[in-house]
């Protein structure tokens, strides 16, 4: 079949194609059983779902996997686990929104399905495509125009992190990740999607979960996010970490660092923060300072080279010169 005609037809034929088909096998789809011959539709294998009795539960759970929870956001994971329902994180960069759900994924044994939002982002994006240039070379092979509806099966279905994360359920962890940076119109559809976590193909009818997959969604509000949102899920807060839980955060994640050094740049994270400084920095910008302080041999922050190491700690010019002046006078005190 030439590729001009083929091109037509595969503007033509998504009407035609529901009408041959039917919403048959959907079902199917949702099942892992191909609708057609040779689909070929990966199986997702089952997770019993984990329950834990208790917070103290979770918290050790995240802790087993070198994530050092609050009381508050051990028992915000506990009941968004528990209710089913999304887990909004919002803080500060670098306080640990995304490990959240990384952390979360191994917890459970679940796949990590990972939706980066961004500016402009829009709703083919993250739900799925057609593989045009598939459906092409299928195309030509093709002997009868009847068949032209095959070229709309699941083999040839692109899935994007929402589709995968429906179809895989229970097994996986959805992480939509800093939704603050997507536009209005992309967070009301994610919204209609988290409301029964199910989507329409118009060429395939209806995919839905049989069990909704465990969902965090983090924002740093750089915008603030609509009510309708917040209220689907259950809203948490991530503080900065207190001097000894930011120690043992800093010793966790990076073992080799002395508990003297890791002592002293937490001492001096918490000063930083204290200042009015654009970007505060977070446990995430402790931990590489520690480590690059533990590389140059380094036992203490106030050890000479430790303003070369500064720019692990602080991201802007005017914070740096505020941060350098600052612990310039503390190590005169």
């Amino acid at each position: 079949m030439p590729a001009e005609e083929l091109y037509g037809l595969l503007e033509r034929v998504g009407s035609d194609v529901i009408e041959r088909r039917g919403i048959r096998g959907w079902a199917s789809l949702r099942d892992d059983i191909p609708v057609s011959p040779g689909a070929g539709l990966p199986r997702f294998r089952t997770i019993r779902s984990v329950r834990f009795a208790s917070v103290s539960e979770v918290e050790a759970a995240l802790r087993a996997e070198s994530y050092l929870p609050d009381r508050g956001l051990a028992t915000a994971v506990c009941l968004a686990l528990a209710m089913r329902r999304p887990l909004l994180l919002e803080g500060e960069p670098g306080v640990g929104k995304t490990e959240v759900a990384k952390t979360l994924a191994r917890v459970l044994d679940a796949e990590l399905v990972r939706l980066q939002c961004y500016e402009g982002i829009d709703a083919a994006q993250a739900l799925y495509e057609w593989d045009y240039s598939r459906q092409l070379l299928y195309g030509r092979t093709l002997e009868h125009r009847d068949q032209v509806a095959d070229l709309y099966g699941p083999e040839f279905l692109v899935e994007r992190p929402l589709l995968r994360a429906i179809r895989a359920g229970s097994s996986a962890v959805l992480l939509v990740d800093e939704l603050d940076r997507s536009d209005d119109e992309f967070e009301a559809f994610l919204l209609e999607v988290l409301s029964d976590f199910s989507v329409t193909v118009p060429e395939l009818g209806r995919i839905a979960a049989d069990e909704p997959p465990a969902v965090v969604v983090t924002s740093n509000r750089t915008r603030e996010l609509h009510d309708a949102l917040k209220r689907r899920c259950l809203y948490h807060w991530i503080e900065f970490p207190d001097l000894d839980r930011e120690v043992e955060i800093i010793r966790v994640r990076a073992p080799h660092v002395s508990e003297r050094l890791a002592r002293s740049v937490a001492s001096a994270v918490e000063r930083l923060r204290g200042l009015e400084l654009v970007k505060p920095p977070g446990p995430a910008e402790a931990i590489d300072w520690a480590q690059a302080l533990a590389v140059l041999g380094l036992d203490s922050v106030e050890a000479d080279g430790h303003r070369e190491t500064l720019g692990w700690a602080v991201k802007n010019r005017e914070d740096l010169r505020t941060a350098e002046a600052a612990l310039a006078s503390a190590a005169d005190e």
